[in-house]
């Protein structure tokens, strides 16, 4: 049975608990890149990130019947990968910066520095309390609004931006001593 995109998630969590297994796939298209991309900002690799990004899927799809259609289902799978991920941070010793084997455009020397800066912003973003790293990556890399991060975290508004601010004046501290270093 094929399912439009335009479907509600919930209608498609009612297919899917229904019977029609295909219809999960809708909901992996949907969500998987920008799962991906916070797991991949909160754990700093991409194949810890892969394998956390499919076992939130893989927990998700095994609890359907305990979500709950008046709560978006981002927010729903969001926490069970931000739970995975946590679980993952916990469990390993130090932390990795990301790979940053992908040239920047320009010569050597320009794709040297923006490998750099890349690097350098990862392990700034790794260095933060997986509070704050959750807040930046909703936001900068989720592209969430306010209101989307507080209900995704189950927190306020005020809360989240509060921890935004701590968290970019954390970045900022660690990038301006690493930009006076050069």
């Amino acid at each position: 049975m094929s399912v439009p995109h335009e479907l509600d998630d919930s209608v498609i969590v009612d297919r899917c608990l229904a019977g029609d297994t295909d219809a999960f796939e809708l909901l992996v298209d949907r969500y998987h890149r920008v799962l991906f991309s916070v797991a991949l900002r909160m754990l700093g690799d991409r194949d810890e990130a892969a394998d956390a990004t499919q076992t939130a899927f893989v927990k998700a799809y095994e609890r359907l019947t305990g979500y709950r259609a008046e709560y978006r289902f981002f927010s729903w799978i969001y926490r069970i990968l931000a739970n995975e991920c946590l679980n993952r941070l916990r469990a390993r010793r130090p932390q990795e910066p990301l790979d940053t084997d992908v040239p920047g455009p320009g010569g050597p020397v320009d794709a040297f520095e923006a490998a750099e800066r890349r690097r350098q912003v990862q392990a700034a973003i790794l260095a933060l309390t997986p509070e704050y790293r959750e807040v930046i990556v909703l936001r900068h890399f989720a592209d969430l609004s306010y209101d989307e991060i507080a209900q995704t975290l189950g927190i306020g508004a005020g809360t989240v931006k509060s921890r935004l601010y701590s968290a970019r004046q954390q970045l900022c501290d660690r990038l301006g001593a690493w930009a006076s270093s050069r």
